[in-house]
Formats: structure tokens, C-alpha cells, sequence
């Protein structure tokens, strides 16, 4: 990925007018939509074609993806001067921009401010998308409207239409696209029947929840029944791509929001998207920030505080997962605290095995272990529908809940090494 922004760079003098001569003889050329491209040409060339990647209706945008919810110092600072060195046309968000979750007006104010310089300093137009860290309360709700306006809102693009929806009406009607927005939706899209490409841009995965009739997105698909879409959301803090309908659904990782960052395999990892229109249809790139490096290869400097994260000093914690004798890949081993008081129980940190039915568990980050203490372990394995409704756990379900689940394990200052024998019967 590191050579990527180097490639961007390329394409973008190509698109230009292009003059390479290497006699004085009459060069031969080669008509396109930004220009000419001029060169002298023989019976044999050093080169596969002169038809330049550039058509009149192409244009590249970037997604960014939750800044917030538990945010990590200098990342999202820092990646607004990394969008700058790929120079999209403009750059769409997806929510959780601010950590939010305050009553107090000033708080929010200072939060705002801060975001809005970061953004200030894109060289391209940033649209704005709500998450429920920016419209937790009325508050906030009153503190977006005296800024920002609108909540939703679209515009079109080259003959393209970009929904920014929003999911989140405090105080009854988080994570749903309201009666009035859904309205809303189906007057646009009726208003655009003839664009090329739609795209819809909300903070949550609604198409996962039980009821879509009442979370309100059964209406937005419905609106987008029989046009060429695609969706992205954030929220999760987890990158899955979803297929509803024959239609691509991101569920897009982070760009700074609070990750344990065990990179791909697990879909933590820090990126943008990026969407180049086709003429016909979007081509997605997943690019991870730390790919995107100016000439002289310094990240930039960044004063962006994180928020800070009470940590207990954790242990090594590895083991290896079986079922009647046999290795157990793709399960997902979870580490448990009972808590007597509320009667509750609190994940604490998490694993997920290899072909050999080997795991290494994460609390805060990277493989990091466990703090000290007793724990109840659960081990589910869930299939995951290509449209986001619920999977089915392939393990016994008695494994599946701390409650219920016989394993225990306990974990001890040094390197901690489990050994996990489930039974079908």
C-alpha cells in the first residue's frame, strides 16, 4: 500500500496534457476527453496503450470512517493531511466525529471546534454524516442544528446521488431512520430516477437489526428498489462487507475511533475508502493510513489528544481450542468478569482461533492478554449471512454464555497458556 499515493500521484499528471518526444519528427496522437496525450509512435511501442484512465464522467471521493468513540491520539489529524496527498474531489464521513455523550453545551462546543479545525484543513469539501456520539441528547441535537443545519441531506454529483442519512433521533429513536426522513428519502430518489449510481452514507448498520419495518430502513431499500446503489456505515469499529440484494454494503473500520487494531484478519484497522465512479460503476480501495506517506516518508505532526483509557496491566494469554479431540478453526474464545454486585457479566477480552485451533487473546490491543483474575470463558462459532441477518452458532450453545458455559480460567502474572476441551455431548 505504501507505494499507492505514489501511483495516485502518477495518474493525476497523466490526466493532464502529456508531451513526450524523443526526435523532431511529426509526433502521432491520441484524442482524450482532458486533453491531448502527444508522443511519437513506431511499428513496435514501449507501452500497452495510449487510451488514458480518464473519462469525462470518472471522479474519486474518499470515505472516512468513526473518529470517535473511545479515540486514539493524532490519527484522524493526521489523516486529513494524508486524504490531501491523494486529492479526491471531495470526502464523505460516516458519523462519530466527536466523542460527545454530554449534557453540558460548552463541552460540546470545545469538541465541535476542535473537529471543525481539523477538517478546515482539507483541501476538498468535507460533507458531514451524524453518530450517536453526535446527537446523544437534545443538546447535541440543538448544538448540531445551530451549526451544521440539516441532519440529512443530498446532493448530486457528475449525474451520481449521495444521500447522508442520519440514524440517530434522540431520545426514543436511536439507530432508526425516522418517519420523516423516510419520507424524505423516498421524495428524493423519486425527484433522481435517472442518475447513474446512488450512494447512501448512514452512521449505523440498520440492514443487522431484527425489525427493519420498524428501525426504518426496510423504507430506505425499498426507496433504492431497482437503482444502482451502494452503502457505507461505521459504528462498529469492525470493516465487513455486506451483499443485500446483489447491492455492496461497507461496514467500514475506523479512522481513529477506538480499535484494538489486530489489523485485517480481525477488520481492525485504520483506512479511508476510497471510490472511484466508473462510467458505469464504483470500484472500492481500502486505504490504510499508514500506506499513505508524503516524499519525504514523515507522518505529519499532530497536538490531538485521545481519549484516555483506564488500562489494568495485562498477561499473555494463549491457548488452543478442541472439540471432541479435534482443533476448532474460526471460533471466537471470549474472556469473562462476574460481577456479584450487579449480578452482571462484562467481556473482557477476546481471541479467535487458527486452522490448528490455536488463539491469542486481546484486552486493549494487539494480542496484548488478560489482566489478572478469574474469568468465565465462552466459545461461539457464528456463520455470517452475506446480508448482515443474524448467524447461527455451529458449537453447542451451552459454551455460548457465561452463565451457562462450564469453562473457567484464571489468569496469572507471567505467560498464561489455556486448554479448552469442548464436548457435543
Amino acid at each position: 500500500m505504501k507505494h499507492f499515493a505514489v501511483g495516485l500521484a502518477t495518474a493525476a499528471a497523466l490526466a493532464g496534457v502529456i508531451a513526450m518526444s524523443r526526435s523532431e519528427s511529426a509526433p502521432d496522437r491520441a484524442a482524450q476527453p482532458t486533453g491531448d496525450l502527444v508522443i511519437e509512435a513506431g511499428e513496435k511501442n514501449p507501452w500497452t496503450s495510449l487510451k488514458l484512465n480518464a473519462d469525462a464522467d470518472q471522479f474519486q471521493f474518499a470515505v472516512v470512517s468513526d473518529r470517535t468513540g473511545g479515540h486514539r491520539e493524532k490519527v484522524f489529524s493526521r489523516a486529513v493531511a494524508q486524504v490531501n496527498l491523494l486529492q479526491p474531489q471531495f470526502v464523505m464521513s460516516v458519523g462519530d466525529l466527536i466523542e460527545g455523550y454530554t449534557l453540558k453545551e460548552e463541552v460540546a462546543t470545545e469538541q465541535w471546534d476542535e473537529f471543525d479545525g481539523y477538517v478546515k484543513r482539507f483541501e476538498m469539501p468535507f460533507f458531514y454524516v451524524p453518530g450517536n456520539h453526535d446527537l446523544t441528547n437534545k443538546v447535541m441535537v440543538a448544538k448540531w442544528g445551530e451549526r451544521y443545519g440539516k441532519r440529512y441531506y443530498h446532493f448530486t454529483y457528475k449525474n451520481v446521488l449521495f444521500l447522508a442519512l442520519n440514524s440517530e433521533t434522540p431520545p426514543d429513536e436511536m439507530g432508526t431512520i425516522d418517519r420523516e426522513q423516510q419520507e424524505w428519502v423516498a421524495k428524493v430518489t423519486a425527484a433522481n430516477p435517472n442518475v447513474r449510481w446512488t450512494f447512501a452514507f448512514v452512521h449505523k448498520p440498520l440492514w443487522t437489526g431484527k425489525d427493519l419495518e420498524k428501525n426504518g430502513w426496510a423504507a430506505v431499500e425499498k426507496a433504492l428498489a431497482g437503482r444502482n446503489h451502494t452503502v457505507f456505515c461505521g459504528h462498529v469499529h469492525h470493516y465487513q462487507v455486506f451483499d443485500r440484494n446483489g447491492t455492496k454494503y461497507y461496514q467500514l473500520a475506523t479512522t481513529g475511533g477506538g480499535s484494538r487494531m489486530r489489523g485485517v484478519e480481525y477488520g481492525e484497522f485504520d483506512h479511508v475508502a476510497w471510490v472511484t465512479m466508473k462510467k458505469d460503476r464504483p470500484l472500492v480501495a481500502n486505504v490504510m493510513l499508514e500506506g499513505i506517506l508524503p516524499a519525504d516518508l514523515k507522518v505529519p505532526e499532530s497536538d490531538e489528544k485521545g481519549k484516555p483509557v483506564k488500562k489494568e496491566p495485562t498477561f499473555a494469554v494463549t491457548g488452543t481450542l478442541k472439540l471432541d479431540g479435534e482443533p476448532v478453526a474460526g471460533a471466537t474464545v471470549t474472556l469473562a468478569r462476574y460481577n456479584a454486585e450487579s449480578k452482571k457479566y462484562t467481556n473482557i477480552a477476546d481471541g479467535r482461533t487458527d486452522d490448528l485451533g490455536r488463539f491469542q487473546v486481546t484486552t486493549y490491543s494487539r494480542f496484548d492478554g488478560a489482566p489478572v483474575g478469574e474469568y468465565f470463558v465462552t466459545v461461539a462459532k457464528r456463520t455470517r449471512p452475506a446480508d448482515g441477518t443474524a448467524g447461527k452458532n455451529v458449537l453447542p450453545e451451552k459454551y455460548a454464555t457465561p452463565a451457562e458455559s462450564p469453562l473457567k480460567a484464571s489468569v496469572k502474572d507471567g505467560t498464561n497458556d489455556l486448554k479448552l476441551d469442548l464436548m457435543t455431548k
